[in-house]
């Protein structure tokens, strides 16, 4: 059992919900102790991009960690390259182009900065929309999503007895959008192929943080765009975890600063969380979680159903809140909230007690499977890894999902790229950088790594354009990322014309709820009834 001093040492990372994949990748003591800090857990030009040569004495290799006033030597990027596949769907077979290219990335004063590398599946026809995917971290590529989620392709990851060394197969994706609309999956600078041209106190500068990201992202869509004669094509955007979090800021940036507008926004495991505030104050922190924990254990005893979680939610904002806040002014709510608490969740009693009802979230991992040697992702509680330091009293090893992942979709997509697609080159693949992980500004100015700085976002571009629609979509079992942050979040932006304007689904699985097959196409469908009404 683990006493309530353990609870204290995590208490507050279980607040933020982690921008992505790179946010968890330290320890759970790193996590309690970034918490403590208050951090998060985690163009004009439309040619074909230029080689890395030209870059300007003086320059620095990011990666390479070259010095100020040494000339980059990193051989080109290779030219584009197209190759045509198809893929058996609904009976029928899918032709596609697959398109392997950079956009240039250029600083206030036109110098070439940095290189943008997407994968675009594109298809004949008349009208055909577009879509642009991110995914998060910061520092995660395009994959997790491209090879897991939505693309033609797809590779198996993140499941229960799942190995990195399984074989990094790709088979046809019975999930994908591909049928729909066009897809161009972006890496940010660092991650995949993408990389900086200029040195990192530079880089820092013009690529390393919320804002900045948000700025040269955009003008990647736009040149995009140009560079495709796509400019009066339907468009979405679509984005992962923190690329959820990106997505209502691109948007808005898009609509007011590019002149493009967003026909749609999807929204995938976003972070979108509301401000918490302290956990010793607020209820917001637990009410986050304890949703998520419940759909766990619903799951194991095949009772997670929408009726059930219904019931939750209402509990959780309701009784549970209310519980919460009156904290000692009522003797009688501290045993109400354990006994609900202990009955929703399976754990046991002494375990609930001990954390008085609020249920931290790496705790919760380690005690849930503690009987079997073995640790819950935070990404998908039911997901299990062997926790080599099973009487460390924190956490001492990652995540049983977030580095198992890592091998199947590096394999996967530099095989796809280099052999099948053409794209020959030298340079690494980044799936998940801890180099921009470590280099992020992590500062809350403006609020603008906080959270409310993308749901301020998103709440401009609803008003902005009153045809836009949002699709809002997460796994139950969710403690990365909890569905619960977005349900409260959208619950406090007005309506604007159509109430269904902005939707919340929630679907069995946890952060990738889309490496299941069901889950996968409920989100399919669910977006394809976006994308036919605007």
């Amino acid at each position: 059992m683990i006493s309530v001093r353990v609870f204290a040492s995590f208490r507050f990372a279980v607040f933020m919900c982690l921008f992505g994949f790179v946010s968890a990748t330290a320890s759970s003591r790193a996590l309690a102790q970034q918490g403590r800090r208050g951090g998060p857990p985690a163009a004009e030009s439309a040619s074909d991009a230029k080689p890395a040569g030209e870059a300007k004495p003086g320059a620095a290799d990011a990666k390479s960690g070259a010095t100020p006033g040494m000339p980059v030597t990193e051989p080109p990027l290779p030219p584009d390259a197209h190759v045509e596949q198809s893929i058996q769907m609904e009976g029928k077979a899918l032709h596609y182009t697959v398109t392997l290219g950079t956009l240039p990335v250029r600083d206030s004063k036109g110098a070439l900065s940095g290189e943008v590398v997407y994968t675009a599946y594109t298809m004949e026809g008349k009208d055909r929309p577009v879509t642009f995917a991110f995914n998060g971290g910061p520092g995660a590529a395009s994959v997790y999503l491209n090879l897991g989620a939505i693309g033609p392709k797809k590779v198996a990851f993140g499941a229960e007895g799942q190995s990195p060394s399984d074989p990094a197969t790709l088979t046809d994706n019975p999930g994908t959008w591909l049928d729909f609309t066009d897809i161009v999956f972006i890496d940010p600078i660092g991650t995949g192929f993408s990389r900086s041209l200029v040195a990192l106190d530079e880089a820092k500068k013009q690529f390393y943080g919320p804002d900045q990201d948000i700025e040269y992202l955009s003008k990647c869509v736009y040149d995009w765009l140009v560079k495709n004669a796509r400019l009066q094509s339907r468009k979405y955007l679509v984005g992962e975890s923190y690329g959820g979090y990106r997505g209502p800021r691109l948007t808005a940036y898009l609509q007011s600063q590019l002149g493009v507008a967003m026909n749609g926004l999807v929204l995938v495991s976003p972070a979108l969380n509301p401000q918490a505030g302290s956990p010793d104050l607020s209820p917001i922190p637990w009410m986050l979680t304890l949703p998520s924990i419940v759909a766990a254990n619903y799951e194991r005893q095949g009772k997670l159903t929408p009726e059930n979680m219904a019931a939750v939610i209402d509990y959780t904002r309701g009784e549970y809140a209310v519980d919460l806040m009156k904290g000692n002014s009522d003797p009688t709510a501290t045993p109400r909230v354990v006994k609900k608490v202990t009955e929703l969740t399976g754990l046991d009693p002494t375990f609930v007690k001990e954390s008085g009802g609020r249920l931290e979230t790496q705790a919760f991992l380690r005690e849930e499977f503690r009987e079997t040697g073995k640790l819950g992702s935070r990404y998908d509680p039911n997901v299990t890894a062997y926790d080599p330091f099973p009487y460390n009293p924190t956490q001492e090893t990652n995540d049983p999902i977030l580095l198992s992942i890592i091998a199947p979709t590096t394999t996967a997509m530099v095989d796809f790229v280099t052999r099948t697609v053409g794209w020959k080159t030298d340079a690494r693949y980044n799936a998940l950088s801890s180099e921009v992980a470590r280099a992020w500004d992590r500062s809350s100015r403006n609020g603008a790594f906080s959270g409310s700085a993308s749901a301020t976002d998103l709440r401009v571009a609803v008003a902005t354009d009153p045809k836009l629609r949002v699709v809002i979509a997460h796994g139950w079992a969710d403690l990365s990322c909890p569905f619960m942050g977005s349900v409260l979040t959208v619950s406090q932006i007005p309506i604007m014309g159509d109430p269904t304007r902005i939707q919340v689904h929630e679907y069995p699985g946890g952060h990738m709820y889309y490496a299941r097959t069901a889950s996968s196409l409920a989100l399919r469908k669910d977006v394809m009834e976006m994308v036919s009404k605007h």
